[in-house]
């Protein structure tokens, strides 16, 4: 179980996670995107920081739902919209409730990855942040299934996220930016998956030193 305190804890730590890996995912962006991943994370990770304390008291749903309002209004570039899109996605399986369950985590993990598929057009292979979601999600929802704690799942999840960004190396961009430099874009790894697997580092590092 996640209650909305911890939910405003790993936010917290998102935020401060995104900060300071902001340059690394600037130079990762800058060479086969737009060299504005990192800045554009940060500045809206910092803004979600700064409006969860009103949120302290808050349901999980209404917290989330916060933080995808801001993300999509304060984050430029493909990032705002696609992780906005999430965050609502998963707020939305949540609503009213001040404890997220197991079996709601499976559901809002999925949500998100549906929505973010919806609004980008993408599919696993495309070198886009689903390269990293994907093979994650997959992983979570098999470890809950089998009776794992939401600390032990994650923890799993997003070893698969890095192992996603690893093989955003071995392929061919064909979604955004990336996109056109075709075959150049191998060999270099997608800023998008490095921040899906960042915030999903995040929110296990988060649980693990809870529960120390």
């Amino acid at each position: 179980m996640i209650s909305n305190t911890l939910l405003i804890k790993i936010l917290n730590n998102i935020a401060i996670t995104i900060k300071e890996n902001k340059e690394y995912l600037t130079h990762l962006d800058s060479v086969i995107g737009d060299s504005d991943h990192g800045f554009n994370m940060n500045k809206g990770f910092n803004e979600v920081r700064q409006k969860l304390e009103p949120l302290q008291n808050k349901d999980c749903g209404t917290i989330l739902k916060n933080v995808a309002m801001t993300l999509i209004s304060k984050v430029g570039g493909a990032s705002g919209p696609l992780y906005g899109t999430a965050f609502l996605k998963a707020s939305v399986v949540i609503k009213d409730k001040y404890e997220i369950s197991e079996k709601d985590s499976i559901k809002m993990f999925d949500e998100s990855i549906k929505g973010i598929i919806s609004r980008g057009k993408a599919k696993q292979g495309d070198k886009t942040m689903l390269d990293a979601l994907i093979p994650a999600y997959q992983i979570y929802k098999d470890s809950i299934n089998k009776g794992n704690s939401i600390e032990i799942a994650i923890s799993q999840a997003q070893k698969a996220a890095y192992e996603g960004v690893e093989y955003t190396k071995t392929i061919k961009a064909t979604k955004g930016r990336a996109s056109y430099l075709g075959d150049r874009s191998i060999g270099h790894q997608d800023p998008g998956a490095t921040s899906s697997y960042l915030i999903l580092k995040s929110i296990s590092d988060t649980l693990n030193n809870i529960n120390k």
